[in-house]
């Protein structure tokens, strides 16, 4: 094994499975451990204890006050001293003292609502110059007079409509190291609202999400081809931050940096040597249909002989850009650069993971059947009142099917309750059975095509991963049953994965009519699993 090889091995590092659940940042964690292992050697005496709740107390009012000195200090030739102090700081407290200090910063370094109240005041009862009935303004000495008044309050308004906190944020983004700091807050913030809803923290939230949107605009991104002759530093953090196919060895990372593929990322010069989000690419002759075509194409094909260009994994690797879509961008970008690079590449797709479709479904036939119960009883009742929820998720044909080839694998009043009692545990048995994966096919591809196409949140699609390319432009083209084996995409889809096709033409036109009213395109053969389909969805062959 050459030294590099050796190097990634030995360096990378798996985040969390569970990404919701990630108290601290990478970073910190290794921080926090050190202050852990340090204190392990300590004997625990309830002296000791006492001293390191004091020392934990003034360590938090040390940030405390460091942070108050990076907001209101004015004199520049200190300020990056400062602000080094503060984010060195933060790096050492404990989740609960960040947890503190956020609030802290949230509240304190709001922006002041009164002075707000007063400058409405103001602004209301100015009457507008030149203005009689419907006569048109006169534009004199006058009125040039009145309108400087106005323009006073509002500018005045808008400084006041800005928090406190602002200036900690852009003064962080202009220091050095300053926006991996601006991530790792984020990510703290996000951690703690998952937790617990906190409206000043939200608004917080909010603002920060919208000053790093703004910061990391697509003309401040540079899109970076990752081969397998860059750093292995660089190459271990692709490893450690891939979400959507675990990378399993070395092998496997230089197949997906070779011959046939490509992986892109998104880089920012603040955060030199690791990418903010990075996408892999399988040139194909066709759309592939599972994942283990995609990961185990060995040798791949000549890439002179590929028509297709097949997206199977994006990943972000900093959890503070949560929601921020770089994805988008990164995407667009490749199409356009694989464009032009290799012409003879004319499709553009995705094979993507629903990771929503079980959960939504096993809720689904939880529910049902509890209401199948109800009505069982006042079956003999004249009320019936809550029936009308009621519905047979299965087709008759299926639920024949289901119950004829259930045997003695799960029983079951009804298609419904064996279908639930079959896909809840995680052994995923149904699967070693030829009879029941034939019965499960066409019930299941049907209530996935339902699930995607007509199952919204807000208007918009239930499922993270198609809300996410449907937003940017992409239709449904075909969903694949048994696409992925693993114990994870059995977990999340029951194995079905579903292709996403971006046509360059017309990424703009469906992106538009997704987000103005929600409007999903999809192909002909996808539709024909819902009949008949409603306003928002059309066909596109």
């Amino acid at each position: 094994m050459n030294k590099k090889a050796l190097a990634i091995l030995m360096r990378a590092r798996m985040r969390p499975n569970d990404p919701s659940k990630l108290a601290l940042s990478p970073l910190s964690n290794e921080v926090n451990q050190m202050l852990s292992n340090s204190q392990g050697n300590q004997a625990p005496h309830a002296t000791e204890d006492g001293n390191e709740k004091l020392n934990k107390q003034r360590s938090f009012e040390v940030v405390r006050d460091s942070m108050h000195s990076a907001i209101s200090m004015n004199k520049t030739e200190v300020l990056d001293a400062v602000l080094n102090d503060f984010s060195e700081g933060y790096f050492s407290l404990s989740f609960e003292n960040r947890r503190k200090l956020l609030l802290t910063l949230a509240k304190e370094y709001d922006l002041n609502r009164t002075q707000v109240r007063e400058l409405i005041k103001q602004y209301l009862g100015l009457q507008l110059p030149g203005v009689s009935g419907n006569e048109a303004q006169s534009g004199g000495v006058e009125d040039e007079g009145f309108l400087s008044t106005f323009y006073r309050i509002e500018r005045n308004l808008r400084h006041s409509l800005k928090p406190v906190y602002e200036v900690l944020f852009e003064r962080l983004n202009t220091h050095p190291g300053g926006l991996k700091v601006l991530t790792i807050l984020r990510a703290d913030i996000l951690s703690i609202l998952a937790e617990e809803n906190i409206s000043s923290l939200r608004a917080l939230d909010s603002y920060l999400k919208e000053k790093l949107s703004t910061w990391l605009s697509p003309a401040a991104l540079e899109l970076h081809q990752i081969t397998w002759d860059d750093p292995a530093s660089l190459l271990e953090k692709i490893v450690a931050y891939e979400a959507v196919h675990p990378i399993s060895n070395l092998i496997d990372l230089k197949r997906r940096l070779g011959v046939g593929r490509r992986c892109f990322g998104y880089f920012h010069s603040a955060i030199p040597g690791e990418p903010l989000i990075f996408i892999e690419v399988a040139l194909l002759k066709a759309v592939a249909q599972t994942i283990q075509e995609v990961l185990w194409d060995h040798p791949p094909i000549l890439e002179s002989e590929a028509t297709c260009a097949l997206f199977y994994s994006i990943s972000s690797t900093q959890p503070g850009l949560a929601g921020i879509n770089l994805g988008k961008f990164l995407i667009k970008r490749v199409i356009t650069l694989v464009k032009r690079d290799m012409p003879h590449i004319s499709v553009f797709a995705t094979l993507s993971p629903i990771p929503g479709f079980m959960q939504w479904l096993l809720s689904k036939l939880a529910s049902q059947s509890k209401l199948g119960e109800a009505e069982d009883i006042s079956c003999s009742s004249a009320d019936r009142s809550g029936l009308t929820f009621y519905e047979n998720l299965l087709e008759p044909e299926e639920e024949r099917g289901l119950i004829e080839s259930s045997g003695d694998f799960a029983a079951g009043k009804n298609g419904m309750e064996i279908m639930l009692n079959l896909l809840t545990p995680t052994s995923h048995d149904w699967t070693n059975s030829s009879k029941l994966l034939s019965a499960f096919k066409p019930a299941l591809m049907r209530l996935c095509a339902r699930y995607l196409l007509q199952e919204k949140k807000r208007g918009k699609a239930l499922d993270s991963v198609a809300n996410f390319h449907l937003q940017n432009g992409a239709m449904v083209q075909r969903i694949n049953w048994m696409a992925d084996r693993s114990e994870k995409g059995l977990r999340q889809s029951a194995g079905i994965m579903v292709n996403y096709v971006y046509r360059p033409e017309t990424i703009e036109e469906y992106a538009h009519s997704y987000f103005s009213s929600g409007h999903i395109h999809c192909s002909s053969d996808v539709r024909r699993y819902v009949q008949p389909f409603t306003e928002n969805e059309s066909s596109t062959d």
